[in-house]
């Protein structure tokens, strides 16, 4: 982290990483949109706040992971979402949960 100037581009460089062989998971929305809605709040401790994704629904997701986590820093994936959102999960908490294990969020 922290090589790249932006968050977006921070995302692309981390998709191509991990989902080398794959268009689908790298340009897939959701996990997209709640990482750019945590930067967007200033909750990734490298990126400054501003305005990074139109999403309202993943942002919003993103942000209540953080305050259950900060309750509950054991809970999975699937705990989180069920606590969040009754709708189809699409991996955003994948990439929160990951954030925050590397110790990158501020919560």
């Amino acid at each position: 982290m922290g090589k790249v100037t932006c968050p977006k581009e921070a995302w692309k460089e981390s998709a191509k990483k991990f989902y080398p062989n794959s268009k689908a998971s790298r340009e897939k929305g959701c996990p997209k949109s709640a990482f750019l809605g945590l930067c967007e709040e200033g909750k990734v401790k490298w990126c400054k706040a501003g305005s990074y994704t139109r999403s309202i629904d993943n942002k919003s997701y993103s942000i209540q992971a953080l305050s259950l986590i900060k309750e509950n820093p054991l809970l999975n994936e699937t705990e989180l979402w069920n606590s969040i959102s009754k709708k189809k999960y699409n991996q955003q908490m994948h990439v929160v949960l990951a954030l925050y294990r590397k110790g990158y969020l501020f919560l």
